[in-house]
Protein backbone atom coordinates (compact mmCIF):
# COMPACT_ATOMS: atom_id res chain seq x y z
CA UNK A 1 0.00 0.00 0.00
CA UNK A 2 1.20 3.54 -0.75
CA UNK A 3 2.61 5.09 2.48
CA UNK A 4 1.99 8.58 1.08
CA UNK A 5 -1.75 7.86 1.06
CA UNK A 6 -1.70 6.32 4.55
CA UNK A 7 -4.97 7.50 6.16
CA UNK A 8 -3.83 6.47 9.66
CA UNK A 9 -0.74 8.66 9.79
CA UNK A 10 -1.19 11.41 12.42
CA UNK A 11 -3.14 14.29 10.93
CA UNK A 12 -3.65 12.50 7.62
CA UNK A 13 -7.36 11.90 7.50
CA UNK A 14 -10.67 13.64 8.05
CA UNK A 15 -11.96 10.72 10.13
CA UNK A 16 -9.57 10.25 13.08
CA UNK A 17 -10.12 6.96 14.92
CA UNK A 18 -10.61 8.89 18.15
CA UNK A 19 -13.93 10.30 16.87
CA UNK A 20 -15.40 6.97 15.82
CA UNK A 21 -18.26 6.17 18.16
CA UNK A 22 -18.19 9.64 19.74
CA UNK A 23 -21.40 10.94 18.16
CA UNK A 24 -23.30 10.86 21.50
CA UNK A 25 -20.75 13.18 23.13
CA UNK A 26 -20.74 15.57 20.16
CA UNK A 27 -24.53 15.63 20.06
CA UNK A 28 -24.68 16.34 23.80
CA UNK A 29 -22.35 19.30 23.30
CA UNK A 30 -24.51 20.66 20.47
CA UNK A 31 -27.41 20.49 22.90
CA UNK A 32 -25.42 22.51 25.46
CA UNK A 33 -24.60 25.17 22.86
CA UNK A 34 -28.26 25.43 21.89
CA UNK A 35 -29.48 25.71 25.48
CA UNK A 36 -26.95 28.41 26.36
CA UNK A 37 -27.80 30.31 23.15
CA UNK A 38 -31.40 30.42 24.36
CA UNK A 39 -30.40 31.76 27.74
CA UNK A 40 -30.96 28.49 29.57
CA UNK A 41 -28.62 27.38 32.38
CA UNK A 42 -26.29 24.50 31.56
CA UNK A 43 -23.50 22.71 33.37
CA UNK A 44 -19.88 22.71 32.25
CA UNK A 45 -18.52 19.43 30.86
CA UNK A 46 -15.73 17.12 31.98
CA UNK A 47 -14.41 14.30 29.78
CA UNK A 48 -12.60 11.59 31.74
CA UNK A 49 -10.74 8.49 30.61
CA UNK A 50 -7.41 6.74 30.28
CA UNK A 51 -4.68 8.00 27.99
CA UNK A 52 -5.09 6.92 24.40
CA UNK A 53 -8.91 7.02 24.28
CA UNK A 54 -9.05 10.25 22.27
CA UNK A 55 -10.01 12.85 24.89
CA UNK A 56 -7.88 15.58 23.34
CA UNK A 57 -9.22 14.92 19.85
CA UNK A 58 -12.77 15.03 21.20
CA UNK A 59 -11.94 18.23 23.07
CA UNK A 60 -10.77 19.81 19.80
CA UNK A 61 -13.88 18.59 18.00
CA UNK A 62 -16.18 20.19 20.56
CA UNK A 63 -14.20 23.40 20.28
CA UNK A 64 -14.76 23.37 16.51
CA UNK A 65 -18.51 23.07 17.14
CA UNK A 66 -18.37 26.10 19.44
CA UNK A 67 -16.43 28.13 16.88
CA UNK A 68 -18.96 27.28 14.17
CA UNK A 69 -21.72 28.42 16.53
CA UNK A 70 -20.05 31.83 16.75
CA UNK A 71 -18.75 31.42 20.29
CA UNK A 72 -15.50 32.77 21.62
CA UNK A 73 -13.17 29.90 22.51
CA UNK A 74 -9.79 29.38 24.09
CA UNK A 75 -7.81 26.30 25.05
CA UNK A 76 -5.03 25.56 27.52
CA UNK A 77 -3.20 22.52 28.82
CA UNK A 78 -2.77 22.40 32.57
CA UNK A 79 0.66 21.59 34.00
CA UNK A 80 1.51 20.56 37.57
CA UNK A 81 4.21 23.22 37.89
CA UNK A 82 2.29 26.15 36.41
CA UNK A 83 -0.41 28.41 37.83
CA UNK A 84 -3.54 29.11 35.87
CA UNK A 85 -3.27 32.85 35.39
CA UNK A 86 -0.97 33.03 32.37
CA UNK A 87 -2.29 30.09 30.30
CA UNK A 88 -5.90 31.00 31.05
CA UNK A 89 -5.17 34.61 30.17
CA UNK A 90 -3.86 33.56 26.75
CA UNK A 91 -6.91 31.31 26.20
CA UNK A 92 -9.37 34.05 27.13
CA UNK A 93 -7.51 36.56 24.98
CA UNK A 94 -8.17 34.28 22.03
CA UNK A 95 -11.83 33.94 23.02
CA UNK A 96 -12.27 37.71 23.20
CA UNK A 97 -10.64 38.12 19.79
CA UNK A 98 -13.02 35.53 18.33
CA UNK A 99 -16.01 37.36 19.75
CA UNK A 100 -14.88 40.48 17.91
CA UNK A 101 -16.73 42.86 20.24
CA UNK A 102 -15.97 46.50 19.29
CA UNK A 103 -16.03 47.62 22.95
CA UNK A 104 -13.79 44.95 24.46
CA UNK A 105 -11.17 47.37 25.83
CA UNK A 106 -12.46 47.27 29.40
CA UNK A 107 -12.47 43.47 29.48
CA UNK A 108 -9.00 43.31 27.95
CA UNK A 109 -7.79 45.68 30.66
CA UNK A 110 -9.21 43.36 33.31
CA UNK A 111 -7.54 40.42 31.57
CA UNK A 112 -4.15 42.12 31.67
CA UNK A 113 -4.57 42.86 35.36
CA UNK A 114 -5.49 39.24 36.07
CA UNK A 115 -2.43 37.81 34.32
CA UNK A 116 0.09 40.42 35.45
CA UNK A 117 -0.88 39.76 39.06
CA UNK A 118 0.91 36.41 38.69
CA UNK A 119 4.28 38.10 38.23
CA UNK A 120 6.00 39.59 41.31
CA UNK A 121 6.93 43.25 41.14
CA UNK A 122 10.62 42.46 40.63
CA UNK A 123 10.01 40.05 37.73
CA UNK A 124 12.32 40.73 34.79
CA UNK A 125 10.69 42.08 31.65
CA UNK A 126 11.36 38.97 29.54
CA UNK A 127 9.62 36.76 32.15
CA UNK A 128 6.44 38.79 32.09
CA UNK A 129 3.42 38.02 29.93
CA UNK A 130 3.70 39.79 26.59
CA UNK A 131 0.11 39.69 25.39
CA UNK A 132 0.17 42.35 22.70
CA UNK A 133 -2.88 43.94 24.36
CA UNK A 134 -2.66 47.70 23.95
CA UNK A 135 -5.40 48.44 26.49
CA UNK A 136 -4.22 49.87 29.83
CA UNK A 137 -4.10 47.60 32.85
CA UNK A 138 -7.11 48.22 35.07
CA UNK A 139 -6.75 48.64 38.82
CA UNK A 140 -9.17 47.13 41.31
CA UNK A 141 -10.59 44.37 39.13
CA UNK A 142 -9.26 40.76 39.00
CA UNK A 143 -5.99 41.89 40.61
CA UNK A 144 -6.52 41.23 44.32
CA UNK A 145 -4.05 38.35 44.39
CA UNK A 146 -6.75 35.94 45.61
CA UNK A 147 -7.18 33.62 42.63
CA UNK A 148 -10.79 32.79 43.55
CA UNK A 149 -11.89 36.43 43.71
CA UNK A 150 -9.91 37.39 40.62
CA UNK A 151 -11.12 34.49 38.48
CA UNK A 152 -14.77 35.14 39.34
CA UNK A 153 -14.39 38.79 38.39
CA UNK A 154 -12.54 38.06 35.15
CA UNK A 155 -14.89 35.35 33.90
CA UNK A 156 -17.92 37.47 34.82
CA UNK A 157 -16.59 40.28 32.64
CA UNK A 158 -15.74 37.98 29.72
CA UNK A 159 -19.11 36.21 29.89
CA UNK A 160 -20.90 39.57 30.08
CA UNK A 161 -19.13 40.66 26.92
CA UNK A 162 -20.39 37.55 25.12
CA UNK A 163 -23.90 38.00 26.49
CA UNK A 164 -24.03 41.51 25.03
CA UNK A 165 -23.61 39.91 21.59
CA UNK A 166 -26.00 37.04 22.17
CA UNK A 167 -23.07 34.61 22.09
CA UNK A 168 -21.19 32.40 24.53
CA UNK A 169 -17.65 31.59 25.64
CA UNK A 170 -16.17 28.13 26.08
CA UNK A 171 -12.84 27.50 27.81
CA UNK A 172 -11.26 24.13 27.00
CA UNK A 173 -8.80 22.70 29.54
CA UNK A 174 -6.77 19.59 28.72
CA UNK A 175 -5.03 17.57 31.46
CA UNK A 176 -7.37 19.27 33.92
CA UNK A 177 -6.30 17.01 36.80
CA UNK A 178 -2.94 18.83 36.80
CA UNK A 179 -4.41 22.15 37.96
CA UNK A 180 -3.22 23.16 41.40
CA UNK A 181 -5.65 22.86 44.35
CA UNK A 182 -6.19 26.62 44.62
CA UNK A 183 -6.81 26.92 40.88
CA UNK A 184 -9.31 24.04 40.91
CA UNK A 185 -11.16 25.63 43.82
CA UNK A 186 -11.23 29.00 42.06
CA UNK A 187 -12.48 27.47 38.83
CA UNK A 188 -15.31 25.66 40.62
CA UNK A 189 -16.27 28.86 42.45
CA UNK A 190 -16.29 30.82 39.19
CA UNK A 191 -18.45 28.22 37.41
CA UNK A 192 -20.85 28.30 40.36
CA UNK A 193 -21.11 32.09 40.30
CA UNK A 194 -21.58 32.26 36.53
CA UNK A 195 -24.32 29.66 36.78
CA UNK A 196 -26.07 31.69 39.46
CA UNK A 197 -25.97 34.75 37.23
CA UNK A 198 -27.01 32.82 34.12
CA UNK A 199 -23.98 34.04 32.15
CA UNK A 200 -23.03 32.23 28.92
CA UNK A 201 -19.63 30.75 29.78
CA UNK A 202 -18.85 27.07 30.15
CA UNK A 203 -15.71 25.08 30.85
CA UNK A 204 -14.99 21.89 28.93
CA UNK A 205 -12.29 19.90 30.68
CA UNK A 206 -10.54 16.64 29.87
CA UNK A 207 -8.53 14.54 32.29
CA UNK A 208 -7.69 11.20 33.80
CA UNK A 209 -10.29 9.01 35.55
CA UNK A 210 -9.63 10.50 38.99
CA UNK A 211 -10.47 14.05 37.86
CA UNK A 212 -14.01 13.93 39.36
CA UNK A 213 -12.44 13.10 42.73
CA UNK A 214 -10.06 16.07 42.37
CA UNK A 215 -12.98 18.42 41.71
CA UNK A 216 -15.07 16.94 44.52
CA UNK A 217 -12.23 17.33 47.00
CA UNK A 218 -11.99 21.00 46.06
CA UNK A 219 -15.65 21.98 46.34
CA UNK A 220 -18.39 19.80 47.76
CA UNK A 221 -20.86 21.19 45.23
CA UNK A 222 -18.70 20.38 42.19
CA UNK A 223 -20.96 17.49 41.12
CA UNK A 224 -23.68 20.08 40.45
CA UNK A 225 -21.37 22.18 38.29
CA UNK A 226 -20.15 19.58 35.80
CA UNK A 227 -21.66 16.98 33.55
CA UNK A 228 -19.23 14.03 33.49
CA UNK A 229 -18.71 11.96 30.34
CA UNK A 230 -16.59 8.83 30.58
CA UNK A 231 -14.59 8.29 27.38
CA UNK A 232 -13.70 4.63 27.05
CA UNK A 233 -12.27 2.32 24.44
CA UNK A 234 -14.32 1.74 21.29
CA UNK A 235 -16.76 -1.11 20.94
CA UNK A 236 -16.18 -3.57 18.12
CA UNK A 237 -18.49 -1.82 15.65
CA UNK A 238 -16.91 1.61 16.21
CA UNK A 239 -13.37 0.20 16.07
CA UNK A 240 -14.15 -1.51 12.75
CA UNK A 241 -15.52 1.80 11.43
CA UNK A 242 -12.39 3.63 12.58
CA UNK A 243 -10.35 1.31 10.35
CA UNK A 244 -12.73 0.65 7.47
CA UNK A 245 -13.92 4.21 6.76
CA UNK A 246 -10.46 5.80 6.20
CA UNK A 247 -9.41 2.78 4.13
CA UNK A 248 -12.53 3.06 1.97
CA UNK A 249 -11.70 6.72 1.29
CA UNK A 250 -8.47 5.45 -0.29
CA UNK A 251 -10.14 2.62 -2.22
CA UNK A 252 -8.99 -0.14 0.17
CA UNK A 253 -10.64 -2.49 2.63
CA UNK A 254 -9.99 -4.93 5.48
CA UNK A 255 -11.20 -8.51 5.47
CA UNK A 256 -13.49 -9.46 8.39
CA UNK A 257 -10.67 -11.61 9.78
CA UNK A 258 -8.28 -8.66 9.65
CA UNK A 259 -10.73 -6.44 11.53
CA UNK A 260 -11.14 -9.12 14.16
CA UNK A 261 -7.37 -9.42 14.53
CA UNK A 262 -6.99 -5.66 14.83
CA UNK A 263 -9.59 -5.44 17.57
CA UNK A 264 -7.94 -8.26 19.46
CA UNK A 265 -4.50 -6.61 19.54
CA UNK A 266 -5.65 -2.99 19.98
CA UNK A 267 -8.37 -3.65 22.54
CA UNK A 268 -10.41 -0.94 20.81
CA UNK A 269 -8.25 1.89 22.18
CA UNK A 270 -8.21 4.64 19.53
CA UNK A 271 -4.51 5.45 19.88
CA UNK A 272 -3.62 1.81 19.27
CA UNK A 273 -6.12 1.55 16.41
CA UNK A 274 -4.31 4.41 14.69
CA UNK A 275 -0.82 3.17 15.55
CA UNK A 276 -1.39 -0.38 14.32
CA UNK A 277 -3.44 0.85 11.37
CA UNK A 278 -0.57 3.03 10.18
CA UNK A 279 1.97 0.19 10.20
CA UNK A 280 -0.42 -2.36 8.70
CA UNK A 281 -1.16 0.04 5.84
CA UNK A 282 2.55 0.67 5.20
CA UNK A 283 3.43 -3.05 5.10
CA UNK A 284 0.37 -4.59 3.44
CA UNK A 285 1.19 -5.33 -0.24
CA UNK A 286 -2.32 -4.67 -1.55
CA UNK A 287 -6.04 -4.61 -0.78
CA UNK A 288 -7.87 -6.24 0.85
CA UNK A 289 -5.78 -6.12 4.01
CA UNK A 290 -5.76 -9.58 5.58
CA UNK A 291 -5.22 -11.09 9.01
CA UNK A 292 -1.82 -12.25 7.76
CA UNK A 293 -0.91 -8.62 6.99
CA UNK A 294 -1.89 -7.68 10.54
CA UNK A 295 0.28 -10.47 11.97
CA UNK A 296 3.28 -9.34 9.91
CA UNK A 297 2.87 -5.69 10.94
CA UNK A 298 2.16 -6.26 14.64
CA UNK A 299 5.81 -6.63 15.82
CA UNK A 300 6.85 -3.36 14.16
CA UNK A 301 3.84 -1.52 15.57
CA UNK A 302 4.61 -2.90 19.02
CA UNK A 303 8.22 -1.77 18.70
CA UNK A 304 7.12 1.77 17.81
CA UNK A 305 4.73 1.84 20.76
CA UNK A 306 7.44 0.50 23.08
CA UNK A 307 9.71 3.40 22.15
CA UNK A 308 7.28 6.27 21.72
CA UNK A 309 4.13 5.60 23.72
CA UNK A 310 5.25 3.38 26.58
CA UNK A 311 8.98 4.05 26.69
CA UNK A 312 8.73 7.83 26.80
CA UNK A 313 6.52 7.56 29.87
CA UNK A 314 8.69 4.97 31.61
CA UNK A 315 11.72 7.24 31.19
CA UNK A 316 10.00 9.86 33.35
CA UNK A 317 10.07 7.50 36.34
CA UNK A 318 12.97 7.11 38.77
CA UNK A 319 14.47 3.71 39.55
CA UNK A 320 12.29 3.36 42.67
CA UNK A 321 9.20 4.38 40.72
CA UNK A 322 9.96 1.88 37.97
CA UNK A 323 10.23 -0.83 40.58
CA UNK A 324 6.78 0.14 41.82
CA UNK A 325 5.36 0.11 38.28
CA UNK A 326 6.77 -3.35 37.58
CA UNK A 327 5.33 -4.63 40.85
CA UNK A 328 1.95 -3.26 39.80
CA UNK A 329 2.24 -5.11 36.50
CA UNK A 330 3.13 -8.36 38.25
CA UNK A 331 0.28 -7.95 40.72
CA UNK A 332 -2.16 -7.46 37.83
CA UNK A 333 -1.06 -10.31 35.58
CA UNK A 334 -4.62 -10.72 34.26
CA UNK A 335 -4.89 -7.01 33.33
CA UNK A 336 -7.94 -6.55 35.53
CA UNK A 337 -7.28 -2.81 35.58
CA UNK A 338 -6.75 -1.99 39.27
CA UNK A 339 -4.85 -3.63 42.09
CA UNK A 340 -4.77 -3.06 45.87
CA UNK A 341 -1.84 -0.95 47.02
CA UNK A 342 -1.25 -3.55 49.72
CA UNK A 343 -0.75 -6.24 47.07
CA UNK A 344 1.90 -4.14 45.34
CA UNK A 345 3.72 -3.80 48.65
CA UNK A 346 3.41 -7.53 49.22
CA UNK A 347 4.85 -8.22 45.75
CA UNK A 348 7.88 -6.11 46.65
CA UNK A 349 8.16 -7.51 50.17
CA UNK A 350 7.79 -4.02 51.63
CA UNK A 351 5.47 -2.18 53.99
CA UNK A 352 2.84 -0.05 52.18
CA UNK A 353 3.89 3.09 54.07
CA UNK A 354 7.45 2.84 52.74
CA UNK A 355 6.14 2.92 49.16
CA UNK A 356 3.99 6.01 49.58
CA UNK A 357 6.61 8.44 48.16
CA UNK A 358 6.96 6.42 44.94
CA UNK A 359 3.21 5.98 44.64
CA UNK A 360 2.49 9.68 45.17
CA UNK A 361 5.19 10.71 42.71
CA UNK A 362 3.78 8.40 40.03
CA UNK A 363 0.30 9.83 40.54
CA UNK A 364 1.69 13.35 40.21
CA UNK A 365 3.47 12.34 36.98
CA UNK A 366 0.21 10.99 35.61
CA UNK A 367 1.43 7.40 35.22
CA UNK A 368 -0.98 5.85 37.73
CA UNK A 369 -4.14 6.96 39.52
CA UNK A 370 -6.15 5.94 42.55
CA UNK A 371 -9.18 4.23 41.03
CA UNK A 372 -10.78 3.95 44.45
CA UNK A 373 -9.61 3.97 48.05
CA UNK A 374 -6.73 1.54 48.49
CA UNK A 375 -6.55 0.58 44.78
CA UNK A 376 -4.39 1.91 41.97
CA UNK A 377 -4.30 1.50 38.21
CA UNK A 378 -2.23 2.53 35.20
CA UNK A 379 -3.35 5.62 33.32
CA UNK A 380 -1.99 4.06 30.10
CA UNK A 381 -3.81 1.05 28.58
CA UNK A 382 -1.70 -2.10 28.18
CA UNK A 383 1.13 -0.58 30.24
CA UNK A 384 1.27 -3.59 32.54
CA UNK A 385 1.51 -5.91 29.56
CA UNK A 386 4.36 -3.80 28.17
CA UNK A 387 6.27 -3.94 31.47
CA UNK A 388 5.89 -7.72 31.78
CA UNK A 389 7.07 -8.23 28.19
CA UNK A 390 10.04 -5.95 28.86
CA UNK A 391 10.96 -7.98 31.94
CA UNK A 392 10.74 -11.27 30.00
CA UNK A 393 13.03 -9.90 27.29
CA UNK A 394 15.63 -8.72 29.77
Amino acid sequence: MDPIRNPYAPGAGQRPPELAGRDPQLEAFRFVLERVARGRPERSIVLVGLRGVGKTVLLNATRSLAVRAGWGTGKLEARPDQGIRRPLGAALHMAIRELGHPDAVAVLSTLKAFVERAAPANTKAYDRWNSGISAPTVTGRADSGDIEIDLVELLTDVAGLAADQGKGVAVFIDEMQDLGPDDVSALCAACHELGQQGLPLIVVGAGLPHLPAVLSASKSYSERLFSYARIDRLDRESADLALAAPAADEGAEFTPEALEAMYRITGGYPYFVQAYGKVVWDLAPNTPITAEDVAVAAPEAEHELAVGFFGSRLERATAAEREYLRAMADADADDAGAVPSALVAETLGRKPQSLSPARDALIKKGLIYASERGRIAFTVPHFGRFLRAQAEAA
